[in-house]
């Protein structure tokens, strides 16, 4: 697979989670589940790796797997625990696992195709 389809992908996976996390997290704060401020605050750690994403940088795409571990947490929790949301926690934990797995290695082909990476330490010769 190479980096335009990964990054194609991945793009389109995280607006897809970003536009299904905020209509839920938004409607239960319209219905009166949790006050509205509650629900916006779980969109802010989502949104921001939003520019970076989108852009296509491979640093974001690296660090902003740690953030969805946050939200994969919450989808396998609510699959465990409330059976009225099973449909939108599975869709919501099997749509992160897919991103968990294509953004490191967006990030590792790209930086590979820029030249990014850990310099190596030169040996000193006595």
């Amino acid at each position: 697979m190479n980096t335009t389809t990964l990054f194609q992908l991945s793009r389109i996976g995280y607006v897809a989670l970003v536009f299904l996390l905020s209509g839920r997290f938004i409607g239960q704060g319209l219905n009166g589940d949790y006050s509205l401020l509650f629900s916006l605050l779980w969109l802010i750690p989502l949104l921001l790796p939003l520019k970076g994403i989108i852009t296509g940088k491979p640093y974001t795409y690296a660090w902003a797997s740690f953030i969805l571990c946050l939200y994969m947490l919450h989808g396998l929790t609510l699959l465990y625990v409330d059976e009225t949301a099973f449909a939108f926690a599975l869709a919501e934990s099997l749509l992160i696992g897919i991103l968990l797995v294509s953004f490191p290695f967006y990030a590792r082909l790209r930086g590979r195709e820029l030249g990014l990476g850990l310099k190596k330490k030169s040996k000193q010769t006595q």
